[in-house]
């Protein structure tokens, strides 16, 4: 028995599902539309070429939270999940979360995007397991701030770190399968690092280290 753990977007999803939650936002006027949109397709960008600002970032996606009830939150997830998760969920990707189930493996997801989203999504694909990214509630609102340490970069190695000492795992026969080169990190921890359609600059690192390239794309 080992530990499977999976990156989220762009790897079990065909998208970024923090990015989408924007996008929902911004499209159904939640949010000032092209401000938001502009202000959002930016922060992924810098995602992308590994210039993220995580404080930033998560300054500018909890605000609305901070700014809603709980109640709308809730309802205008659920109506997102059906309308942006649901079609981009990989059959490829279901298909490998199952081998690792069935060889009794632990299934881990490990993601940036915030524990508000992140927690139906990973129901949804049928693992238990997730660290994200949290944010700070306090008497049942968000603040707008950021709980602990971000599930980001380092961050990631930080929060797996606990998280086995908490459920005395270890990484003896792990898995890590990512998309992105802001996960090298954790692929260096784990004994078996996997680039799923990985960037361009993942790619090129899993050649030069022969490490497994895989794509969950139809």
């Amino acid at each position: 028995m080992a530990l499977a753990i999976f990156d989220l977007d762009n790897t079990l999803l065909g998208g970024d599902s923090d990015y989408l939650w924007g996008r929902y936002l911004a499209e159904n006027s939640i949010v000032d539309p092209q401000s938001y949109h502009d202000t959002n397709l930016a922060f992924y960008h810098d995602y992308q070429s590994g210039q993220l600002d995580i404080n930033a970032f998560l300054q500018f996606v909890f605000e609305p939270l901070a700014n809603n009830s709980m109640q709308d939150l809730l309802n205008w997830r659920a109506d997102y999940l059906q309308q942006k998760i649901l079609p981009i969920i990989l059959p490829k990707g279901r298909e490998l979360i199952e081998h690792h189930r069935q060889q009794d493996d632990i299934l881990l997801i490990i993601t940036a995007t915030n524990s508000f989203l992140t927690t139906p999504i990973a129901e949804l694909l049928g693992i238990d397991n997730l660290i994200a990214t949290d944010p700070e509630m306090i008497d049942g609102r968000y603040t707008g701030q950021v709980r602990g340490v971000p599930s980001f970069q380092h961050g990631k190695v930080t929060r797996l770190q606990h998280w086995l000492a908490e459920h005395e795992y270890n990484l003896d026969g792990s898995y890590f399968y990512s998309d992105s080169h802001n996960d090298l990190p954790l692929l260096e921890q784990v004994d078996t690092p996997i680039a799923v359609d990985p960037d361009d600059k993942l790619a090129e690192v899993a050649r030069q280290r022969d490490w497994k390239i895989l794509s969950l794309r139809e």
